[in-house]
């Protein structure tokens, strides 16, 4: 019988070149049904499982592996490897796609430098981006700029300018006054 479950990913990780762990996020699920995959529920499990995914996916070139019971589809960055991990019978088209809107939102949203340093820079601005696409391991969402629009913070070299009616009074007595101190001068 087909998967019919909403719960697609069971985890999300970005690992850096020599295969430390940047940012994992596992999920657990407790209604979705049996997948066949085995939980990894210590840290222990878990930095051995990145580890050995990372020693086979760690050459650019392959986008898509079946590993330890685990759909893991990846994408290489400069200095950084993204992960999406689901069950073996999931749909790696879904899988793929929900990869490719994170990796493009972030994209936009830390200004096409995704590397190591911006993303630890702006850790908080990764995480909601996850967030926006991943809800406890149910895809919400895949297109990247709706994605990067939901996250998206208001520029720090930006002030809002607010015009108002006593704004444009003391514009006009300003411009008066030096109208009048120049007519005064000849």
């Amino acid at each position: 019988m087909p998967n019919l479950s909403l719960y697609t990913t069971s985890a999300f990780l970005i690992l850096d070149t020599d295969g430390n762990r940047v940012l994992a996020k596992y999920y657990n699920h407790k209604n979705a049904p049996e997948s066949g995959s085995k939980p990894l529920t210590t840290l222990k499990d878990q930095r051995a499982f990145e580890k050995a995914l990372w020693e086979k996916t760690k050459k650019a070139g392959g986008d898509i592996i079946l590993y330890d019971t685990y759909l893991a589809v990846y994408r290489h960055s400069l200095d950084l490897i993204f992960y999406l991990l689901g069950p073996p019978m999931e749909n790696e088209l879904m899988l793929n796609a929900a990869l490719v809107s994170y990796f493009d939102a972030l994209s936009i949203l830390l200004r096409n430098q995704v590397e190591k340093r911006s993303v630890l820079d702006n850790l908080d601005v990764v995480l909601l981006c996850l967030d926006e696409t991943i809800d406890d391991g149910i895809i919400v969402e895949t297109d990247s700029t709706a994605i990067a629009s939901r996250v998206s913070r208001p520029r720090a070299d930006t002030t809002e300018i607010v015009i108002n009616e006593q704004t444009i009074m003391n514009a006009y007595e300003t411009v008066k006054g030096k109208l009048q101190q120049r007519m005064g001068q000849f």
